[in-house]
């Protein structure tokens, strides 16, 4: 891997009404003709998306969406695509025509981007359509706005420098691991190759996990599951050891009692979101009875094998396990539910591939609906009855 993923980007999300100049904005900001542009209103459709380094912030993702005022059959579902682009957003650019400064959508969307913790800034566009005398009516209007044109460029440096001042105080990403354990400490790392393994790769969370151990001075082994005994016996010491989730039973009853074992999964549920309620929601599945309905939600979307977690070996476990007649359902990608309430647990994957941003979002439906969460490694640790001994660490 060479870029950094998008789920550890810092995104930033364009919105406004339609022909306020977003897509034009996005390709001045971004030097590129990533969006198509057009006077004719409605011209962007679906998220366009484009990933680029911010000097000095870092890595982000610019994503330009579609009028939040579009109407009509198709217009209602492209402002529905564009207000669930908020459940990941960061960062928000409100643009404003500066012909058209009465901004009927504004209020609205302020309501959304204070549900969704969306710091913003306003953006009046356009200013090279008007007078002199009309930009200073504008100016009285949106004194707290920042004045440009995507068009010549005007001003374009100095709404870069209000963003990137506003950005300096975004908080990182917590660490993975590197408070966990100390510096110059081994760590395990077990990686399953079967029918899932990429070929010629490792998944992302291992690439991840790999990249926060260099960061924080840890000493990583890589081993498959049939080569981890033999790891362990020749390192002297081993202060955690990490594994696939769905190895967890054997890997257990290889790993010695004295050496502390947890999941990929967990630590990204921890690093993403909520552990504590995800630790909690684990109790549930205990209460659960026939006729229950679970969702099984992953972040990604990839070819289904007999060997998938998410859609074979987890509904299976838990119905065997559990020895009920459950209903569940499994949902990928970007689609989550906002309203859970028909739901009587859910259970979600680490979120490698989601911003901390959007799984906490999720979380927060889950919690707004009353329903239950946890995770896939609290599951699958739970369901092999080695709860207590997975979390511990934590």
């Amino acid at each position: 891997m060479r870029t950094t993923p998008n789920a550890n980007r810092i995104t930033i999300g364009i919105f406004g009404k339609r022909n306020a100049g977003k897509s034009q904005l996005m390709n001045t900001i971004t030097a590129q003709n990533i969006s198509v542009v057009s006077s004719v209103e409605g011209t962007t459709t679906d998220p366009v998306k484009k990933a680029m380094e911010f000097i000095p912030v870092g890595p982000v993702l610019f994503i330009d969406t579609a009028g939040i005022d579009d109407f009509g059959e198709l217009g209602s579902l492209r402002v529905e695509k564009t207000q669930k682009m908020m459940h990941t957003t960061d960062f928000g650019l409100y643009v404003i025509d500066a012909a058209n400064p009465e901004d009927s959508e504004l209020e609205k969307t302020k309501v959304l981007f204070k549900r969704f913790n969306i710091s913003f800034i306003k953006v009046v566009n356009k200013i090279d359509t008007v007078s002199a005398e009309q930009l200073e009516t504008v100016k009285s209007i949106h004194p707290d706005a920042v004045f440009v044109s995507a068009k010549t460029g005007e001003n374009i440096f100095g709404l870069k420098d209000v963003m990137i001042e506003k950005l300096r105080t975004k908080v990182e990403d917590p660490t993975l691991i590197g408070d966990l354990v100390d510096y110059g400490a081994n760590v395990v790392m077990v990686v399953p190759v079967d029918s899932e393994a990429p070929k010629g790769r490792l998944i992302l969370p291992q690439v991840q996990m790999i990249r926060d151990c260099l960061d924080n001075g840890i000493k990583c082994h890589v081993v498959r599951d049939i080569e981890l005994a033999e790891v362990l016996n020749d390192l002297e010491k081993v202060d955690l050891v990490i594994t696939d989730s769905q190895a967890f039973k054997e890997v257990s009853r290889i790993v010695p009692k004295t050496i502390p074992l947890t999941s990929f999964s967990i630590l990204f549920a921890r690093q993403k979101g909520d552990l504590n309620l995800l630790l909690d929601g684990v109790a549930t599945l205990n209460r659960l009875a026939d006729g229950s309905r679970v969702l099984i939600s992953e972040a990604c979307t990839h070819n289904v094998s007999c060997e998938d977690i998410g859609r074979v070996k987890l509904p299976r476990l838990l119905k065997k396990r559990l020895n009920k007649d459950l209903n569940i359902e499994v949902i990928g990608g970007k689609d989550f539910p906002v309203d859970l309430k028909d739901y009587d647990m859910v259970i979600h994957c680490g979120g490698c591939m989601l911003n901390r941003k959007g799984m906490q979002t999720r979380l927060m439906f889950c919690e707004e609906s009353g329903v239950p969460v946890t995770n896939y490694g609290t599951a699958l640790a739970w369901l092999n009855g080695i709860f207590d001994r997975a979390t511990a660490i934590f």
